[in-house]
């Protein structure tokens, strides 16, 4: 099975954990995207919600487990087809909720071009945005690392 680990520096991401740890509680209780749902059957329609709930929780899990002790013992992240799928639903869940929340005043083609003045911002929104950025990247990775379906 293919394993990539990532080093990451403490210093740098133990800020941008806290930003994204809260995003996580935010999301918590909701959807990071409203479900286009049947609603001609209301228990179908609560049902289905209830399971992405379930599923996006379970992703935001997994994201969070990668930062546990063993990572700010070594400073080290594993990524693998067991936990990479989990991993991209839940970062972009994330982003979502940064986006919402902290960055909404950003234009969009300037947040994912990265072109944006960021000693400009507010310090709440510098961080934001350098987790928002974090993940991306983590997301690059494991899409260019770990996807089956890009030609190596």
């Amino acid at each position: 099975m293919k394993r990539v680990e990532v080093k990451l520096n403490l210093d740098a991401v133990a800020p941008l954990l806290d930003v994204i740890k809260s995003a996580a509680d935010r999301l918590g209780p909701r959807l990071a995207v409203a479900p286009q749902v049947p609603e001609h059957d209301a228990e179908f329609a609560e049902a289905w919600k209830r399971e992405l709930l379930a599923a996006q929780q379970s992703d935001v899990g997994m994201l969070l487990g990668l930062f546990g002790a063993d990572f700010f013992a070594s400073g080290v992240i594993g990524l693998d087809p067991t936990n990479s799928e989990a991993i991209l639903r839940a970062s972009a869940a994330i982003r979502l909720e940064l986006r919402e929340r902290h960055l909404k005043d950003l234009e969009d083609e300037s947040l994912e071009s990265g072109e944006i003045d960021v000693e400009a911002l507010p310090e709440a929104t510098q961080r934001a945005f350098a987790a928002y950025v974090f993940l991306a990247t983590l997301q690059e990775v494991i899409v260019q690392h770990l996807d089956p379906t890009v030609m190596e």
